[in-house]
């Protein structure tokens, strides 16, 4: 009894030095006032060209009856998600690099989080279909119509993000239910999950696993389907005779692949390591690559090596100044 009894003293005296952060400071990449510039509108421009090249995209894909079939909805689903994905994380990024008070509330980091998780997750799956569309329509395109109804795709692209909020809505509650009592400075530019569990003061033991699971079952289903698609989409390609349709394949498949290897690899790198690995510059560094450069990227990617898209851009350049 008198052993219980110290036991709560001391658990009493704990919760009293314990300060409860209702707010987080994210320290960012550096504090000199020049890089800050520098940065900001390095940043700044990065969103622009973002946010004209994906919405601009997506305008595109819907205002050009020739890109009304399942490759291009897709692509103007993923275009919208980027636009989206970026605008979680940039201007808020792109204030703190001229304020001084780079706070954000409890509740602000919370959303953030399950934002660009939400974001993220859903590109994973809709890189993955995207992937199984491009097979059914080079392995057997003459029932392409038939198996990506638009009951098909469209159910891919809610499954999509229907996975992105359920995957989300798990790191978020795990990680904001948490104690955070040493600092509440995140160096960071963004509340992302790795240097969360690096400040608080919790046993952090089952969110590492949590993250290594989800984020590593999500990754292996998404690019075995990417790889098992591709597979056949090489052998059907190995069985065309005419040129010219081997290079239209190769230029479409590329585009995805490179997209997908991008976006993949930097998502293994920040996410896939031990805890004990973690390095809050190079963590910064990759997972703002993946949530501010790559969907900058992805217009690029998709648009400059793609026939249609070109002529369509064509098409509305001419109208728009005959």
């Amino acid at each position: 009894m008198a052993q219980f009894s110290s036991d709560l003293d001391l658990y009493r005296m704990h919760m009293k030095n314990v300060t409860e952060v209702t707010m987080f400071i994210l320290m960012g990449f550096t504090g000199d006032s020049e890089v800050q510039i520098f940065l900001f509108l390095f940043f700044l421009a990065i969103y622009i060209f973002t946010l004209v090249g994906n919405l601009g995209l997506a305008i595109l894909v819907i205002g050009d009856s020739r890109l009304h079939n399942p490759m291009y909805y897709f692509l103007s689903v993923l275009s919208l998600l980027d636009a989206c994905y970026s605008s979680v994380v940039t201007p808020k990024m792109l204030i703190d690099f001229l304020s001084e008070n780079k706070a954000i509330s409890y509740l602000g980091c919370a959303a953030q989080m399950l934002l660009f998780i939400t974001f993220g997750t859903t590109e994973c799956f809709l890189l993955a279909a995207m992937a199984y569309d491009r097979y059914v329509a080079i392995y057997n395109p003459l029932l392409y119509s038939v198996t990506m109804s638009p009951r098909v795709y469209v159910t891919l692209i809610i499954a999509s993000y229907v996975g992105g909020i359920v995957h989300a809505s798990v790191h978020t509650v795990a990680t904001f239910t948490l104690s955070f009592c040493a600092s509440n400075e995140i160096k960071h530019v963004f509340c992302d999950i790795p240097p969360l569990l690096a400040l608080s003061c919790s046993d952090t033991h089952t969110n590492q696993l949590l993250l290594f699971y989800f984020v590593g079952s999500i990754e292996l289903g998404t690019i075995l389907i990417v790889l098992i698609s591709y597979a056949f989409i090489l052998l059907a390609i190995l069985r065309m005779h005419s040129a010219e349709g081997k290079r239209k394949v190769f230029s479409t498949c590329g585009s995805h692949l490179t997209g997908v290897s991008i976006y993949h690899g930097t998502i293994l790198f920040t996410y896939m390591r031990p805890s004990s690995s973690y390095d809050s510059d190079y963590d910064m560094i990759a997972s703002t690559f993946y949530t501010i450069v790559i969907p900058m990227l992805n217009p690029i990617i998709y648009s400059l090596r793609n026939k249609d898209v070109k002529e369509a851009m064509k098409k509305m350049v001419k109208t728009e100044f005959p």
